[in-house]
Order: C-alpha cells, then structure tokens, then sequence
C-alpha cells in the first residue's frame, strides 16, 4: 500500500472507525456499571435530562466540540470523558492500522476497545465488571485461534494452548501477589490525634461509614468474609444501646461489642467516639486478576510478565507523587486495572524494541 492516495483513505477510516467505536465504548463505560443494557435504549442519551439524542447531534468528536460540552436539550454539562474516549480510541486504531497487517489489526481494535472500556470503569467506579474481564478472555482465545499471530506461531491450535496458559498465568500470578498482600499487610491500623467522632448509617442494601471528615461505602471495606473492620471507642451507640470505652467487631453483616452481637440488617444507624481503628485491606480488586487475564489471552505469557510491572512501577510513581503533592487519606483507593492497560499497550507497541535492548543489554554484561 505504497500510494499515498490509498494510505490517506484507510488511515482516515481507521481514525474514523476507531472515533465511531470509542463512542459506542462510551456507551459501555456509562452503563456497564450502572447494570443497563447496552442494546436498550439503542440510541444515546442525556446522563441528566435522560432525552435520547438524535443521530446528528452525537458525531463522535465533532457533536462535543460543537456543543462545547453541553447537552443540546437541557444545557447540563456532558464530561470531557466522552471526547476524550473517542479521540483516544481513534488515536489507537490509527495507530494499530499504520503498525500492524491488517488481520492482527483487527484484533488489537478488539483488544483495545475491552482495554479502554476496562479502565474507565476503573477509574471512576474502582470496579472491572465481567463482561469486560471474562469477554475478554474469552474473546481473546476466539481471535487467537483465528489469528495464530497473536501468539507468535502459524498453528491454530498452538496458538489456542499459548492463549489459554498466558490467561491462566495472568490470573495465578496475581493471586498469588493477592494472598501475599493480604498476609503481609491485610490490616491497617489508624491512631486518631484525637478521639473522632463516626457514624454508621443505613442506605438501602449497603451503608454509609464516616469517620471524621473521611466518607465511604461499607462495602467497600469488605472483600472477604472472614473480614473484620475494628473500631476502638470512646463511647458508642448502636439504635438504643449505649457503650462506654468499648471495642466495636465488625464483620461485613452483623456488630459484636462487650458480648452482645447485631446483626448488621436490623441496625440503623451506628455512632460514637472512635480514637483507633483497624481496617481490612486488599493490594487489589479481583477484577484485576481477570483483567491481566484478558491481556494474556490476547497477547501471550510475555506480555503479562511486562503488563505487570509496566503497570506497578507506574502505580508506584503515580502513589509516590501523590504522597509528595498531598496527603493521602486512609479511605483512599488506586485503581490498578489502568495501569495494567498502559503496560498491556506498552507491549504491543514497544515490546520488540523492549526485548531487543535487553537482550542486548544483557550481552554486553
């Protein structure tokens, strides 16, 4: 494809194709989460007013820019996310198109539209659902099988088994950084320099916790279900019971303190004077187990050995420097998933360059 009449074609329908599919990836970042079909409504719609939005009002990154960010119908603010999906996808697709033969381009579009939906996700829920994780695998052994040159070899089923045991990689290798996380630094202790005030508060199936000006889900403290969350107080109420200089044990469905236990279901609200607590704590979501899985599937047992620590270094730069700049709270979290993206992209563009500098790094020693 020499003629650079015929270059200018297909780069322009990669980068417009990749803007197209970012808008439908928008479509997926918004309602994955939320547990909404992405089939129904077809056509896109407000987050605020909820009024569907006709067809030439949602041309991906012409519509944003036109509307300055703002819904035609209601005036309300459409997030800088939307562009910003669909200007990356493009980016990427053109990108993998100018890299890549055409039939291992068409499967990293895949791959990259699962990376990208992944870690959006991520970054605004702290979550990686299913049907991104578990379709990527899947769909990764599917385009491994069809193209053998995702993994290096002409055989299908060679190509098959080399997809298969880099996903079971991925997965075992974080779960073992999982369960030595959790034996090595599974709690968390916080001394207060002053007794503080908390709440527990009912909301619907979950429940609101505050701990001075620190706010979190209740769930979000509970990842397993011999979890304990304790709190070490100066006074307490629990409804109509009173404690004094007790320890309140939490596990994630029910309250034990000075012998009596409350099931958490028939409690409304829990609140008092803590001066310490001690909080559970995972090095990371399951998700991301599944998540390192999909990159392995799709691009082999190196690219998950690199994804891992492209992706921690990074995470360790990201977490050092908003040390530095300011003071994390105990409540904060850091999703992992995106990091594993950036090193799952850092591969498929530099990955060759990365083992020959190596390898001939090594030589020279």
């Amino acid at each position: 494809m020499d003629n650079p009449v015929h270059q200018f074609v297909f780069n322009a329908f990669a980068f417009i194709l990749g803007a197209a599919v970012g808008s439908l990836l928008n479509v997926c970042v918004y309602r994955l989460p939320l547990g909404l079909s992405v089939n129904e409504p077809r056509r896109s719609f407000c987050p605020a007013c909820k009024e569907p939005i006709p067809w030439h009002l949602n041309l991906p990154l012409i519509s944003w820019l036109v509307l300055r960010g703002r819904c035609a119908n209601c005036g309300s603010k459409i997030a800088f996310r939307y562009f910003a999906v669909e200007l990356l996808t493009a980016l990427l697709f053109l990108a993998i198109w100018q890299s890549f033969s055409w039939p291992i381009a068409i499967a990293y579009w895949i791959f990259i539209s699962f990376l990208i939906v992944g870690t959006f996700i991520d970054f605004e829920h702290f979550i990686i659902p299913d049907r991104v994780t578990i379709g990527g695998i899947v769909v990764g052994f599917v385009a491994s099988i069809a193209v053998p040159g995702l993994m290096n070899t002409d055989s299908r089923v060679a190509a098959g088994i080399r997809s298969a045991l880099a996903a079971v990689l991925g997965y075992l290798i974080l779960l073992l950084v999982l369960e030595a996380g959790k034996i090595a630094f599974g709690k968390k202790r916080i001394r207060f320099d002053a007794p503080t005030p908390f709440t527990w508060k009912k909301q619907g199936d979950d429940a609101d916790f505050v701990v001075g000006s620190e706010q979190s889900v209740w769930s979000d403290h509970f990842a397993r279900e011999k979890d304990r969350l304790l709190l070490y107080c100066d006074e307490a109420k629990i409804d109509n019971h009173t404690y004094g200089g007790a320890t309140l044990e939490f596990h994630h469905d029910r309250v034990a303190v000075e012998g009596n236990e409350f099931m958490l279901d028939n409690v409304t609200e829990i609140s008092g004077v803590v001066r310490e607590l001690q909080i559970p704590r995972e090095a990371m979501g399951r998700g991301d187990l599944k998540f390192l899985a999909a990159i392995g599937a799709f691009l082999g047992w190196r690219a998950v050995l690199f994804s891992l620590f492209a992706g921690s270094l990074l995470g360790s730069i990201v977490g050092l420097i908003t040390l530095v700049v300011g003071k994390r709270v105990w409540s904060a979290k850091l999703p992992f998933g995106p990091y594993l993206a950036f090193g799952a992209l850092s591969w498929l563009f530099f990955g060759d360059a990365f083992l020959r500098w190596y390898f001939g790094f090594v030589n020279l020693r």
